[in-house]
């Protein structure tokens, strides 16, 4: 019953805040080598990914997840040391606990344990991990898929162990996510003196009327499985810092989250017209970070997941495609259904973030009940 406890505490005390990987991935591809998986160590530019399979054919089931970590913050900040796991009321402390360095170990645990009670099992089962999920996420799973599609790697179920509970192991799974499309709008005006507005063009006066009716835009009505797409504004700067010169330029950071109801291209559309309807002088840097995706209802890897949290958690999971993006964004256009199941998401970035010890024994056992129903 340790084995999950001391792999994440050796994961956890490795400074593995990304792109780096601390030694992460050697770490585990050394264990699972020893065990007959198949390793392949992955590197794009400075990020590291693993892809280490088991057995022949299909169906091809991945667990998938990141060594990666955000930035402690202020180490003082935090009341033991942030890459020194520490445990006290039971709970396990430390950057990574529950995002995901606990379920990177429960999912090698699992692993180690399906294969050993089953070297003969049907299928392939894999474990893809990556160095580069809570950065820019260009050269990690993005680029791995890239090179599965090169050599006709294929995915036909996806694991994801993004902690995704509210409240207790197995409360909630992630069935599918929101689109994510961001833009970065730079205003175009003309520097002065705030005595003289006429020889001056304010960008501030120019956008806002026209962010006023991007904020009222209402871009869908969502659907069954998702809410309405939401617009959000998260920075805007311009000025010069004195309060008697007209900024010649303001930039905007905005964000789409969307539904399966919308379209990159459609929002896109959408809101280049309303800036252009209000004459704004612009220009625009678009970017998408994932389409939004969806298990099917009724799928096998949902139903069988659903079914391993009710039959060992004692729980019928929430079914959501709320929160932020993941990985899974990445493998879903692969045709794969992806599933996401992990520990209580409550401290996931901030100081004194920690996992539950009794959930963190408890999740081997989920993962490997789905290796025994799925395979």
């Amino acid at each position: 019953m340790q084995d999950v406890l001391d792999l994440t505490r050796d994961l956890i005390a490795r400074r593995s805040v990304t792109p780096a990987d601390a030694g992460c991935l050697p770490l585990i591809a050394g264990r699972l080598e020893r065990l007959g998986f198949r390793i392949e160590h992955l590197r794009f530019n400075d990020v590291d990914n693993l892809w280490a399979t088991h057995g022949n054919g299909g169906p091809v089931l991945a667990f998938l997840g990141h060594t990666d970590v955000v930035p402690s913050g202020p180490e003082e900040s935090w009341a033991t040391p942030p890459f020194e796991p520490t445990e006290r009321d039971g709970m396990l402390y430390g950057r990574g606990a529950a995002d995901m360095k606990g379920s990177v170990a429960a999912m090698v645990v699992a692993l180690e344990r399906f294969v050993t009670a089953h070297p003969g099992h049907d299928g392939t089962v894999g474990l893809l991990l990556t160095s580069d999920e809570e950065g820019v996420a260009l050269h990690g799973v993005r680029q791995v898929v890239e090179h599965f599609a090169a050599t006709g790697q294929r995915i036909d179920y996806c694991v994801v162990g993004e902690p995704s509970a509210k409240s207790t192991l197995g409360d909630l799974i992630r069935v599918g996510r929101r689109g994510s499309l961001s833009l970065t709008l730079t205003v175009h005006g003309v520097q002065g003196h705030v005595a003289y507005p006429e020889k001056a063009k304010n960008p501030i006066h120019a956008f806002a009327p026209a962010l006023a009716a991007l904020a009222a835009e209402r871009w869908d009505e969502g659907n069954a499985d998702f809410p309405p797409t939401s617009f959000q504004v998260s920075n805007i700067n311009a000025g010069t810092g004195a309060n008697n010169v007209i900024p010649g330029e303001l930039v905007a950071l905005v964000n789409w989250r969307f539904s399966t109801a919308s379209t990159a291209d459609g929002l896109r559309e959408r809101a280049e017209a309303i800036l252009a309807a209000h004459g704004v002088d612009y220009a625009a840097q678009w970017h998408l970070s994932g389409h939004p995706f969806l298990a099917t209802p009724g799928g096998r890897l949902r139903e069988v997941v659903a079914g391993v949290c009710r039959d060992l958690c004692g729980i019928e999971p929430e079914q959501s495609t709320g929160g932020g993006t993941s990985d899974g964004r990445f493998i879903a256009p692969m045709g794969a259904e992806v599933i996401e199941l992990g520990p209580v998401n409550a401290t996931i970035h901030k100081v004194d973030e920690c996992v539950s010890v009794a959930d963190l024994r408890k999740l081997p056992d989920l993962y490997e009940a789905i290796c025994l129903r799925m395979l």
